[in-house]
């Protein structure tokens, strides 16, 4: 399975008398880009007052997502895998990891617990834009 990342926009219920256009970003787990705009389309069905446009599909790649449940709100950190090859020489390599916290202080708590075991170099963190994640089921 891929990961996509979907920005839609649509009509809303904002708490007001009437539906307010609102543009969110969703990480879909789906075999192709059209399987995902399909999964995000039945996920929010319930949600939409009218039109609903799909404004960008774009496949994302994730070293990992780290849900703690203590959140709604997702962290991209940045971070640098560090290993040695068979002649001592050190090799880096970048990869982005997802994590779920309320804050970017927990964040950043829960990506150190994540990689404690493992050398690396966390580069940076910051909140992210994606509302909510949509993995498939087995």
């Amino acid at each position: 399975m891929n990961l996509y990342e979907i920005k839609v926009r649509y009509l809303r219920q904002t708490g007001e008398d009437t539906p307010g256009a609102v543009t969110e970003t969703y990480i879909v787990e789906g075999l192709t880009p059209s399987d995902a705009e399909k999964r995000i389309m039945d996920e929010l069905k319930p949600f939409i007052f009218g039109e609903f446009n799909v404004q960008v599909i774009r496949t994302r790649r994730f070293h990992d997502i780290v849900g703690t449940g203590s959140g709604d709100v997702w962290h991209e950190g940045k971070v640098e895998m560090i290993t040695v090859d068979d002649n001592g020489a050190e090799k880096r390599h970048a990869v982005t990891i997802l994590v779920e916290a309320p804050d970017i202080t927990e964040a950043l708590h829960s990506l150190k617990n994540y990689l404690a075991s493992l050398d690396n170099e966390i580069i940076a963190i910051r909140k992210s834009a994606i509302l909510d994640i949509y993995r498939a089921t087995v």
